[in-house]
C-alpha cells in the first residue's frame, strides 16, 4: 500500500507538470527537446553545478556534457558564470526564460503544501516533514543533492 501511494503522489505531481507544459504549447513553439528538459531539470536539482558536476550526476562524458549545455545557452535557458575561486570553472544559472517555465512545476508543489497545511495539524505536517527528511537524506543515498549554503556559495549572474 505504501508503495502505491508513493507512485500515485509522484505520478500525479509528474502528470501535473506535462499538462501545464503542453497546455503552454498551444501558445508556442517548444523549444526544449525532452532531453534537454531533463538536462535543465538536473541542473536546478543540483543548485549551479559546474559542468563536471552535471556531467558525473548523469553520466555522462564530459564533451557530450558541454555540446549539451552549450545548446541550451544557445536557446538562452543557461548562462554558464566562471568561478570567482577557479577560473577554470563554470557554474551553471537557469535563465529567467527557464525559471519561468519552471515555475509551472514549483507553483503546483506549493499549492499542494498549502493545502496539507490547512488539511493536516501542526504537529502532522512536523511528522510529515521529519520523514520527508528521512526518506530524502537516508533513503535515497543514490542521489547527492547540495546543501542550501553550497548553492550560495557563487553569485547570482
Amino acid at each position: 500500500m505504501l508503495d502505491q501511494a508513493f507512485q500515485q503522489v509522484y505520478t500525479k505531481f509528474k502528470l501535473h507538470f506535462y499538462q501545464q507544459v503542453f497546455s503552454k504549447f498551444e501558445n508556442r513553439e517548444a523549444t526544449l527537446t525532452t532531453v534537454e528538459s531533463f538536462c535543465m531539470e538536473v541542473i536546478m536539482a543540483l543548485g549551479h553545478p559546474t559542468i563536471a558536476e552535471f556531467s558525473n550526476m548523469m553520466h555522462l562524458s564530459t564533451p557530450n556534457a558541454a555540446y549539451k549545455i552549450n545548446n541550451l545557452v544557445k536557446k538562452g535557458y543557461v548562462e554558464k558564470v566562471q568561478s570567482r575561486t577557479d577560473k577554470r570553472e563554470y557554474h551553471l544559472y537557469p535563465t529567467r526564460k527557464y525559471i519561468e517555465y519552471y515555475s509551472i512545476s514549483y507553483a503546483y508543489l506549493q499549492k499542494v503544501v498549502d493545502r496539507a497545511k490547512q488539511r493536516f495539524a501542526p504537529e502532522e505536517l512536523q511528522k510529515l516533514e521529519e520523514m520527508l527528511r528521512v526518506v530524502s537524506a537516508e533513503l535515497m543515498p543514490e542521489i547527492q543533492l547540495p546543501d542550501s549554503a553550497a548553492e550560495a556559495a557563487e553569485p547570482q549572474p
